[in-house]
């Protein structure tokens, strides 16, 4: 293929300024980056739930672990006094308000969507004459003796078997 054939030979044959293939491939600029990395100052490392003591002697070990649990003993009192806790009669009671607020809020107006269905709503029912034309359209027959009946439809199955006791 010729050069002035193919409209992609310039992307190919030419890399862009702004991404330069030979980089990537380049060992040097490999070993580089791996090496900055390495230098990069380490980040201060913020401590969770997750965090083990680091390897050493057993005593070394046990100290830095109850130095954990001591600072999170103390962070978890620093939160209880910046946020004020509830005694446990309190929540209850607190819960107890909130469910009777909830009753009577929501108890009456159960009370008064019950009233008006019954009152207002018409309870609906099918209609008692056929089904209109475009209601009935079957593609095939059903599977049992009356074909054209729906299989509830008690009033078509009663046709249905006086006419074929009429024939």
């Amino acid at each position: 293929m010729s050069d002035v054939a193919n409209p992609n030979f310039h992307r190919i044959h030419h890399p862009s300024p702004l991404y330069p293939s030979h980089l990537h491939k380049s060992s040097a600029a490999r070993h580089l980056s791996r090496a900055l990395v390495r230098r990069a100052p380490a980040a201060v490392t913020r401590r969770n739930v997750v965090t083990v003591p680091r390897l050493g002697s057993k005593e070394q070990m046990e100290k830095e672990a109850v130095e954990q649990i001591r600072a999170r003993l103390a962070y978890q009192k620093e939160l209880m006094e910046a946020n004020p806790h509830k005694s446990h009669a309190e929540e209850w009671e607190e819960l107890w308000t909130w469910i009777r607020i909830s009753i009577l809020v929501c108890g009456p107006i159960c009370v008064f969507a019950v009233a008006k269905d019954l009152v207002v709503e018409e309870h609906h029912h099918r209609p008692t004459e056929g089904n209109p034309e475009y209601m009935g359209i079957r593609n095939k027959e059903y599977p049992w003796e009356c074909d054209q009946c729906d299989l509830f439809d008690l009033d078509c199955w009663k046709k249905c078997r006086a006419e074929k006791l009429a024939n």
